[in-house]
Formats: structure tokens, C-alpha cells, sequence
């Protein structure tokens, strides 16, 4: 397995990068996000993973860890292949894929070409678990922390007979960047309503 590719990039597009590695050129197909980290560089390091098919061997690059992770995390799911999850890489950022994955976000995710409601139940409904535990010891801990904490806040405040739009307005004022107390956050919510 090809575990990463260093070089010049010969020639970068949006969807393709070839890179020369000691003179062997390897093409690349890339998303939007790994682009906008390397549309400025001359060359560098691309991780990446060879998908062998029936009819093909492709080899996608990823400028990070996390969209690999994110990307192999995708391509696990039925229905949803290479193309299609670096088609929504390229939609969305990393951390704004797994947000509305673990917040059951189906309608954002539908909002990216090629994901139906249908395939977008099921990223929900497969990748929700694995990505929480991913979360919780790996790159995503913090996506993860604020969500749960969020969704805690929110559960909390309906119990209190808080509808859950305005108890979904009222934690949206709050910046959560320095809150990781579930009773912090419920305190300053409730100011908010």
C-alpha cells in the first residue's frame, strides 16, 4: 500500500494533482479542501489511498490525517463510493461533515451533489457510533465534546419545559469555545432565553 506521496506538483487542479516523485509522476484525485491547502504550494507530502476496483486503480490524495480518516469512514458506508465521498470532501469541510453527521443533520448532507435523503439516513445512521469513537481519543475529540455537550444542554432545557427551537436559539448566542461544563452552559442558556 501507498501510504503517502512527497514531490513537485507538476500540475494541480481542483480535482487532480500529479506529482512528481522522483521521477515518477502519480496522479492524484484530490478534493476541494486538500486543494486549498496545496493550490499555493510548489510541492509537498499528500497522504493517500489506492482504491482498486474491477475496472480501476485510483489514487486519492489527502493534504490531512483527518480527511483520510473521514474519507475511509465515507467509503464504508453502502451506496456511498470514492467518488461520492470525495465528491462531499469537497462539498463540505471535514468538521462540517461529521457535525451533521453526529447531530443527525440529514438535510444538510443532502445538500451536497450526488447524497440523496436516503444515503444520507444511512452516513447518519452508520458512521454516527464509529465517528463518536473516533472522536473521543483521535483528531475530532473537540467536535465531538462541543456536540455532545450541546445535545446534553439542549435535552436538559427541554426537561426543564423548554421547547427545543428556543432552546436551540438560546445555546447558538452562546460561544462554547471555553465552556466544557454541561452546568456552565445551561446556566448561560438560560440567561439567553
Amino acid at each position: 500500500m501507498i501510504a503517502f506521496v512527497r514531490g513537485k506538483f507538476v500540475r494541480k487542479s481542483p480535482a487532480q494533482v500529479i506529482v512528481d516523485v522522483n521521477g515518477i509522476g502519480y496522479e492524484l484525485q484530490i478534493s476541494l479542501h486538500t486543494y486549498s491547502h496545496i493550490s499555493g504550494s510548489e510541492g509537498g507530502q499528500l497522504l493517500t489511498y489506492l482504491h482498486i476496483t474491477e475496472n480501476a486503480q485510483t489514487l486519492f490524495g489527502f493534504f490531512e490525517q483527518e480527511e483520510k480518516d473521514l474519507f475511509l469512514q465515507l467509503i464504508s458506508v453502502s451506496g456511498v463510493g470514492a467518488s461520492t465521498a470525495r465528491m462531499m470532501l469537497s462539498g463540505m469541510k471535514p468538521d462540517e461533515i461529521i457535525k451533521a453527521i453526529l447531530g443527525g443533520n440529514a438535510r444538510l448532507l443532502e445538500s451536497i451533489k450526488g447524497i440523496g435523503r436516503k444515503t444520507a439516513e444511512r452516513l447518519i445512521l452508520e458512521l454516527k457510533d464509529k465517528i463518536g469513537r473516533i472522536s473521543q481519543g483521535g483528531a475530532f475529540a473537540n467536535i465531538n465534546t462541543v456536540n455532545t455537550i450541546e445535545q446534553d444542554a439542549i435535552n436538559a432545557l427541554m426537561s426543564l419545559g423548554i421547547g427545543k427551537p428556543a432552546a436551540e436559539a438560546a445555546l447558538k448566542k452562546i460561544n462554547k469555545t471555553n465552556i466544557t461544563n454541561l452546568e456552565e452552559l445551561i446556566k448561560i442558556a438560560l440567561k439567553n432565553l
